[in-house]
């Protein structure tokens, strides 16, 4: 019996509350991994704690030199608010991100694109326009699999 495995919606929103967060251009997989640390180690320096999931967001960005870059911004939603932050980072009390396709992702994470790939099939078909960059929120991580919901914002 056939059973959906990448299941989508129109109209999601990413709403996050109290969330840190900072941007990187073209960061390898450990330069990634180091942030979160100080991310979650500054947060608790300010007396609050990270809760939920890591949420990336990647975009590309081409330079006044038409070079093409990756920007990866890193999202921690808090406990409780942060009143002030060092300048490589900012907060928001509220950040919110309406009009999403959205799929949840559960497998490996090497077929993570696989994720993506659908929801541009899907805008292709339908003749949705996206705006650049996608947020991945990576929920949880059993054995060899990942659970992950990709949202892509719409232009419409």
């Amino acid at each position: 019996m056939f059973q959906e495995k990448l299941k989508v919606s129109h109209k999601k929103t990413l709403k996050l509350t109290n969330v840190l967060y900072k941007e990187l251009i073209n960061p390898n997989l450990e330069k990634i991994e180091k942030e979160v640390e100080l991310m979650e180690n500054y947060i608790k320096a300010k007396g609050a704690n990270p809760i939920g999931p890591l949420i990336q967001r990647v975009d590309t960005v081409i330079t006044d030199e038409n070079v093409i870059n990756i920007q990866i911004t890193l999202y921690r939603q808090c406990n409780k608010y942060i009143r002030s932050v060092d300048f490589d980072y900012k907060f928001q009390s509220i950040y919110s991100v309406d009009n999403c396709l959205y799929v949840r992702f559960f497998d490996s994470e090497e077929y993570l694109s696989i994720a993506y790939d659908k929801l541009k099939v899907i805008a292709y078909e339908e003749d949705i326009k996206l705006k650049d960059g996608n947020y991945t929120v990576y929920v949880d991580r059993k054995e060899n699999k990942i659970i992950a919901d990709v949202f892509m914002e719409r232009a419409d």
